[in-house]
């Protein structure tokens, strides 16, 4: 089905240039030859209309263009848009601006059929100008997509800033159409006492608070609150539209006193007793309660990481990660499955630990490990089928705790996906390992036999053209640069230092597709408070240094952006989420008053699909936990093919 043409990309050159996006010659990711699912065509904001496979897809997100502009140099803009999930595979594009109110005017000769991105070197910077793009098929222009405002005299930055409303610190932010215009909106935390959760449209207007009340006040991260969210690796809140009606819901996790959006308070019998609660994204009242199952109730309220799979293939669910402590030792675990019809919150499955050798660690993955459609919900040592049974538990193998993990398509000449792990303070030495994701067979570990095997922080990234795959790298020891000792750059699937010197490598911590090659860029933050310093970093294997030393992109201090709680090493939120399909570094100003998106200003030719409408990476998008990247179902790196249509249909109208 999937006969596609092997390619090689090549770096792109970062200087503006006129007319449509330039750059140094590239070879684009090469059109598969196979038919592909479903069929789409555009309409007024572009958003396609197919379905695939028959329209027994996915149901996901009927994004707009996501049309953004920033300015890239003295006279340059860079203008970026969405190719959606099911566009035609011949769409082209044209692109429109609109000086001071007057008329739309094409910008470009061609129709853009490579890059979703264009540089415009002609406008006047002074004035206000407005960026729309119009999809052209069969050489017919369809209706345009909604506007850009870039504003007159706008500063050059690589950045879009959102207005908030005053308030405290922020630690997350999550994503999605809130009102159904095809736009992602934004939700946020506020880390005060009580907490709270705001929600805000994508251009900054205000629309509901919710007051998590006096069970928020304790926020200890391993036995603080019942309705405390966001400490530790508890995050207890996600937003997706469940339903299917178009405009997405708030899940969060709830306790008596919570007053919710519309002024209505939620109640329990007492303080420990929880639910969960579907939230209306436009105003913030309850749809829908269901209690949280009381098994471990005796031992107190439960923790909650929320995210969001297909566990049936077609139709969102909840997945509920919930945790609590027997007394001062162990912890309970239990996992659910809840579906939302509109009306009522139904649960689909339990799944409790008990006594099984089931490690977990910091954060969830829900994706298709085994290609049939189906998403299965994963843990660092463990993994549930879609329907709560045990898939596999990797503690034959030896697997403990460990705070990173990943699941990717890291070897493209290996079918299926690879997963990557770290390992905490191991008995046995064991530092790192990679294994087959839908069967949990080991392929390699990587052990020391030197005191204190703890690798404290590990990522999984293509960062060098020479090898096939991806890279991993992880470091051993204190989670600082000056006593964590780096243990080298493999390249997974030959599982071979690429940088011999094991010194050199980069910091373990997140990645951003950015420059618009198809190897990652990564974002860093210095693990000591003091010299925080984010920035958006670049692996050079031709000059390899420390961590400490790589050569930076963007220095997102000199925007004036601080990382989350304002302290952090990690940003509110790493993706896709304007523009093409690169990703997006959500930060807020120093008075938590302003979000800054980080947004590229680099041009390029390579097109795809955007990532948000690939099912791996948008689930990746409802998980927070410690955050960690996220990660597409196919292999996205040097050498790629191009991705087949994702198997989706559009919710809503």
């Amino acid at each position: 089905m999937r006969a596609l043409t092997l390619c090689v990309l090549t770096s792109l050159a970062i200087g503006p240039a006129a007319g449509p996006a330039a750059a140094a010659p590239v070879t684009q990711p090469q059109p598969a030859r196979a038919e592909t699912a479903g069929h789409g065509h555009g309409n007024g904001n572009g958003n396609g209309n197919g379905h695939g496979h028959g329209g027994d897809g996915r149901l996901m997100e009927r994004l707009d263009r996501g049309v953004v502009a920033v300015r890239s140099g003295e006279k340059e803009v860079l203008v970026s848009w969405r190719l959606l999930g099911l566009d035609p595979q011949g769409i082209g594009f044209d692109v429109e601006r609109s000086t001071d109110g007057g008329p739309y005017r094409k910008l470009n000769r061609r129709v853009l059929t490579k890059g979703t991105n264009y540089v415009d070197t002609t406008a006047d910077l002074g004035r206000t100008n407005r960026y729309r793009v119009r999809p052209v098929l069969d050489r017919r222009p369809q209706p345009p997509s909604r506007p850009f405002t870039l504003t007159a005299g706008h500063a050059t930055e690589p950045a879009v800033r959102v207005p908030l409303r005053e308030g405290g610190r922020i630690k997350f932010v999550w994503v999605g159409d809130l009102d159904g215009d095809g736009a992602y909106d934004y939700v946020l935390d506020r880390q005060t006492a009580p907490q709270k959760l705001e929600a805000y449209r994508s251009d900054g207007r205000f629309l509901w608070e919710v007051d998590l009340g006096p069970n928020s006040v304790n926020q200890n991260n391993i036995e603080g609150g019942s309705a405390t969210v966001d400490v530790g690796h508890n995050d207890g809140v996600t937003v997706y539209d469940l339903d299917g009606d178009g405009r997405a819901e708030v899940a969060v996790r709830v306790a008596d006193g919570v007053t919710f959006g519309d002024g209505s308070k939620h109640t329990e019998t007492d303080d420990v007793r929880q639910s969960i609660a579907i939230l209306d994204g436009r105003t913030g009242a309850p749809r829908a309660t269901a209690p949280v199952p009381g098994d471990y109730l005796a031992d107190g309220p439960m923790y909650a990481r929320f995210g969001v799979g297909y566990l049936d293939g077609k139709t969102p669910s909840l997945v509920a990660y919930m945790k609590n402590r027997i007394g001062n030792g162990g912890f309970n675990l239990m996992y659910t499955a809840w579906t939302f019809d509109g009306r009522a919150l139904n649960q689909q499955w339990k799944f409790l630990r008990g006594d099984q050798d089931l490690p977990d660690g910091h954060n969830t993955r829900i994706v298709d490990v085994d290609g049939d459609g189906k998403d299965e919900v994963g843990e660092i040592g463990f993994v549930l089928n879609g329907d709560g049974t045990l898939r596999y538990s990797l503690a034959p193998h030896g697997i403990i705790h460990g705070d990173r993990w990943f699941i990717a398509d890291i070897d493209p000449a290996r079918p299926g996906l690879e997963g990557y792990g770290i390992q905490q303070d191991h008995p046995g030495g064991l530092l790192d390992y990679y294994y087959d994701a839908a069967t949990g067979a080991m392929i390699w570990q990587h052990r020391t036999t030197e005191p204190g095997a703890d690798a404290g922080r590990g990522m999984v990234a293509d960062i060098d053209p020479r090898f096939p795959g991806m890279e991993v790298w992880s470091i051993n020891g204190e989670v600082n640069y000056e006593q964590g000792r780096p243990t080298g750059l493999y390249n997974a699937a030959t599982n071979r230092l690429a940088e011999p010197d094991t010194s050199k490598q980069p910091w373990p911590h997140m990645g951003v597709w950015w420059d618009g090659d198809p190897l990652r860029e990564l974002f860093n933050s210095d693990p000591f408070p003091e010299r925080r310093d984010a920035r958006i970093e670049k692996w050079d294997p031709a000059n390899p240094t420390p961590p400490a030393t790589l050569p930076r992109v963007v220095t997102t201090s000199e925007y004036g952006a601080v990382t989350a709680l304002g302290n952090s090493v990690y940003p509110h939120l790493i993706g896709d989420i304007l523009g093409d399909w690169r990703e997006e570094v959500v930060l807020t100003n120093a008075t938590y008053d302003e979000l800054i998106i980080f947004t590229t200003d680099r041009p390029t030719d390579t097109r795809l699909y955007t990532l948000a409408h690939n099912p791996a990476y948008r689930n990746g998008l409802t998980l927070k936990g410690y955050l960690q990247s996220g990660n597409v179902d196919y292999f996205l790196g040097h050498g790629m093919t191009t991705p087949s249509r994702p198997n989706i249909r559009y919710a809503g109208r």
